[in-house]
C-alpha cells in the first residue's frame, strides 16, 4: 500500500474526512516534460510530450449530502486555503462558479476542481445527484511547467467520475479537463497537457496532433539517449501575458492571411472546445507549410503590432480564448512563423526518434538536439524567453563535446519554468555538470526532472471497499 492510500484509508477509518461505510475512488495522473512542442497545441501543430515521474494523486468519494469538500495540503504551503467546501446546488452556471473560485486569492486554485464537479453534473445530471469529499496529494511542483494544473485536472475528474459511476478515459477525459482549464480557470491553454497526462506512459514519449486531439503510437526514445528537465527557478504561468500575447498574435497573423485570400472564417461549435474554421487550412495555421507561408505571406504581416493598431484597423483575431489588448505589443509574424515552422521541427524530430529506435546514429541524436536549440531561439522571437533559461541553454551548448548532451530547449509555455535536456544515456555525469554550474550560477538548487511514469489511463482506478 502506497503512502497516499494509506492516508486515505486512515482518513476513511477515522471518519474525519470520508466515510467509512462507502467506497473511494482513487486515481493518479503525472505531470508532463514538453520535449517539442510547446505552443503549436493551439494552432492545430503535432506535439511531442514525456510524462514525469511527479504526480497527483486524487481519492473521491461520494456523499448523502450535496456538500463539496475538497482538501489539498499542497495549497497550504503556498500560503492558500488548503481546505474548501462548496455547496452543489451552486454550480449553475460558467459565470457562477468562476465567481466562487475567483472569491480570493486563496481560492483560486479550485477552479481546476469545482470546474470538474460543475461539468459533470451538467454532462451527467443523473449520476450527479449528491455531493462528493475529494482529498487530493501532489508531487508536482507548481509553476515550474510542468502542467501541475492538468494533473490536478485529470486526477480528480477521473476519481470523482468514477465516484459518481461514470466511466471517463482517453481523448474524451483530455478534452474535459482542457474545457475547464480554458473555461473555468480562464487559461488560454492547448490540449497537450491534459492528454499526456492521461493517455503518456513510462519511458515512451507521446505524439499527439492537435486538432483538436488525434494521439499517434507511442514513441520509445531510442536506447541511445535520454532526457531531464532543470526548473529554472522562474516561475511560469499559463495564465501570464506573455504567453497569452504569443498566441494571440499568431491568431492575428492566422486571421490577417484568410483575409488576404477572402476566406469565410467561422464559428464551429461541434467539438468541446469552439474554434475559428475556414475552408484551406481547416483553422489550424499549424497546417500551412514553411514554403508556403515564407514565399507568400510573411512579408506582409507586421512585425510587430499594438493592440490598438490592430483594432484601429479594423482587424480581429480567430480565438475565442484570448483578447487583443490595446497596450500590448503583438509580434504577429514571428508567432505567426513559430506556429508553422515548429510543426515541421516536431515532424523532423519524431521521425529522427523513430528512425534510431533500433539503430543508434549519433548524428541524428545532432540533429534532434539542434532542432531543440532552433525552438529555444523561437520562443525568444515569439516574447517567451528568459534570462534564466537562456543561460541554462548557453551552459548546455558549452557541454555539448564528446556527444554527451545534444541539445535543449525552454518548455511548455515559455517565460520562465523548466528546460528539457537531450543527452546519450552515458550522459548523466555531463549533465549532474549542467544542475551543478547553474545552481552556482543562480545561488540555488534547482529542481531536477529525471525519469517518467504511467498516465491517468494505464493506472486506471483504484477502489478502496466499505469497511465494517
Amino acid at each position: 500500500m502506497t503512502h497516499f492510500e494509506q492516508k486515505v484509508a486512515e482518513l476513511r477509518s477515522s471518519g474525519k474526512f470520508f466515510s467509512h461505510s462507502k467506497p473511494g475512488h482513487i486515481c493518479r495522473a503525472p505531470g508532463r516534460l514538453d520535449l517539442m512542442g510547446g505552443n503549436v497545441d493551439y494552432t492545430g501543430g503535432l506535439v511531442f510530450q514525456a510524462t514525469i515521474r511527479e504526480a497527483t494523486r486524487a481519492a473521491a468519494q461520494g456523499r448523502d449530502d450535496g456538500r463539496i469538500i475538497f482538501w489539498n495540503p499542497q495549497m497550504q504551503r503556498e500560503g492558500w486555503r488548503d481546505q474548501v467546501e462548496f455547496e452543489l446546488a451552486s454550480l449553475t452556471s460558467e459565470d457562477a462558479v468562476r465567481k466562487m473560485v475567483n472569491s480570493s486569492p486563496q481560492m483560486r486554485w479550485t477552479a481546476y476542481v469545482l470546474g470538474v464537479f460543475y461539468l459533470l453534473r451538467l454532462r451527467y445530471p443523473q449520476h450527479v445527484m449528491a455531493g462528493a469529499s475529494v482529498y487530493i496529494e501532489s508531487e508536482v511542483p507548481l509553476n515550474k511547467g510542468v502542467s501541475s494544473s492538468a494533473a490536478i485536472e485529470v486526477s480528480v475528474m477521473k476519481a470523482a467520475s468514477a465516484a459518481y459511476g461514470i466511466s471517463l478515459a482517453g481523448v474524451e477525459l483530455a478534452e474535459l479537463c482542457q474545457w475547464i482549464e480554458n473555461v473555468i480557470a480562464e487559461s488560454a491553454c492547448g490540449i497537450m497537457d491534459q492528454a499526456a497526462s492521461v493517455l503518456g506512459d513510462e519511458g515512451y514519449i507521446l505524439p499527439l496532433v492537435c486538432q483538436p486531439c488525434s494521439p499517434k503510437p507511442l514513441v520509445k526514445l531510442p536506447a541511445g539517449v535520454r532526457c531531464w528537465g532543470i526548473d529554472s527557478g522562474v516561475r511560469h504561468a499559463v495564465t501570464g501575458i506573455e504567453y497569452e500575447a504569443a498566441r494571440a498574435a499568431a491568431f492575428v497573423g492566422y486571421r490577417m492571411i484568410c483575409d488576404r485570400e477572402n476566406l469565410p472564417v467561422t464559428m464551429d461549435n461541434s467539438g468541446r472546445i469552439p474554434r475559428f474554421v475556414e475552408p484551406r487550412w481547416n483553422g489550424y495555421i499549424s497546417n500551412m507549410s514553411p514554403s508556403i507561408f515564407r514565399s507568400r505571406y510573411e512579408g506582409d504581416l507586421p512585425v510587430i503590432a499594438s493592440g490598438a493598431e490592430i483594432q484601429g484597423a479594423g482587424q480581429t483575431h480567430s480565438d475565442p480564448y484570448t483578447t487583443v489588448r490595446p497596450e500590448v505589443k503583438y509580434r504577429v509574424r514571428a508567432c505567426t512563423r513559430y506556429a508553422i515552422e515548429e510543426n515541421q521541427r516536431i515532424e523532423l524530430f519524431i521521425e529522427l526518434a523513430r528512425g534510431t529506435s533500433e539503430h543508434s546514429s549519433v548524428a541524428a541524436f545532432r540533429q534532434m538536439g539542434e532542432l531543440m536549440f532552433q525552438s529555444h531561439w523561437s520562443y525568444t522571437e515569439c516574447g517567451l524567453g528568459c534570462r534564466e533559461t537562456d543561460q541554462l541553454i548557453d551552459i548546455v551548448r558549452q557541454h555539448c563535446g564528446e556527444d554527451l548532451l545534444f541539445g535543449a530547449k525552454i518548455t511548455g509555455g515559455g517565460a520562465g519554468g523548466t528546460v528539457a535536456i537531450l543527452g546519450s544515456s552515458e550522459g548523466a555525469s555531463a549533465f549532474q555538470k549542467i544542475v551543478d554550474e547553474y545552481a552556482r550560477l543562480r545561488s540555488f538548487e534547482p529542481y531536477v526532472f529525471e525519469g517518467s511514469s504511467f498516465g491517468a489511463d494505464r493506472f486506471g482506478i483504484q477502489v478502496l471497499r466499505e469497511t465494517a
